[in-house]
């Protein structure tokens, strides 16, 4: 019997897999004695945290990202650090399909006149998005997530590429990033966090967008520069934005809730019950299964 503190909000049934254990509640570093640490992936599990949990030998985040975890630290006590995101797949694709069409189609500009009681009626000649379907996407990594959003967007007939690090062997695969940026209409983004991929969209890439883009990320708001994504929004340089996930949050950059054309969501992408099910279950199966050799 190990003793595991959980550090993210239990659900009913979704630790079954720890019967038999001594489970602890409360935050990432205040069990002492605690053998096992359950996460979210947004709490940070520091050098502090794991130096007063002296007895810690494994840690599973329930979540897709450990970039909260200080995996350097972890790794010199020789502590594993498991993910639990496979619960989380498909609704987080949906999610990031969702902001395609609502970004693609200036919903969110187009519902703020409406409820501001500034709608005229229809016009012919306003109103004017970018069509989703038959236009050209492009992945930017293909993990889970990458390919349920390249599933998705099949049925509406786009035209998909992607970019990865390494020649994936599924058509469409472009090996240089910049490439990829100046052929798609619609960027959508799907890499970890990273100090490879931070700020890798930034200011020179944005810019090899055309005019007509739009950008979408649901990864880690790191992940793009969003100092440089807002003015390109502001000078007109790109078409729209949708964005699930922000480098400070929950704190906004300002000149991001103020850009034109811009669809933000506060982290959703997981927010379903069956996904937050899905992830909490599977890091309670990996620890037990951990435990238990």
């Amino acid at each position: 019997m190990a003793r595991i503190l959980i550090s993210t909000p239990a659900i009913e049934g979704c630790l079954d897999a720890l019967a038999g254990h001594e489970l602890s509640e409360g935050s990432p570093g205040s069990d002492e004695a605690a053998e096992a640490l359950i996460c979210d992936p947004t709490q940070p599990v520091g050098s502090e945290e794991l130096q007063r949990m002296v007895r810690l030998r494994l840690i599973a985040v329930a979540g897709a990202g450990c970039d909260r975890v200080d995996l350097a630290a972890a790794a010199r006590r020789g502590i594993p650090v498991l993910t639990a995101g496979e619960g989380l797949v498909e609704s987080t694709a949906d999610l990031a399909f969702g902001l395609i069409i609502a970004a693609s189609r200036l919903m969110s500009e187009a519902e703020a006149r409406l409820r501001a009681g500034r709608w005229e009626g229809w016009r012919f000649l306003e109103d004017f998005g970018r069509d989703v379907h038959g236009a050209r996407l492009g992945l930017v990594g293909l993990g889970a997530i990458g390919r349920a959003v390249a599933t998705r967007a099949a049925g509406f007939s786009m035209r998909i590429s992607h970019h990865t690090r390494h020649p994936t062997g599924v058509p469409g695969w472009i090996a240089d990033l910049d490439e990829l940026l100046r052929e798609s209409d619609i960027v959508s983004v799907h890499v970890p966090l990273s100090d490879s991929t931070r700020h890798l969209i930034d200011a020179r890439r944005i810019a090899l967008l055309a005019p007509s883009a739009v950008l979408v990320n649901t990864a880690r708001g790191a992940v793009v520069e969003e100092q440089a994504l807002a003015e390109a929004l502001e000078s007109g340089a790109l078409l729209g934005a949708g964005l699930d996930v922000y480098e400070g949050e929950p704190a906004i950059c300002p000149r991001l809730l103020s850009a034109p054309r811009t669809v933000l969501m506060p982290h959703i992408g997981s927010a379903t019950l069956h996904a937050r099910r899905a992830m909490l279950r599977g890091a309670a199966e990996k620890v037990a299964s951990a435990l238990g050799g």
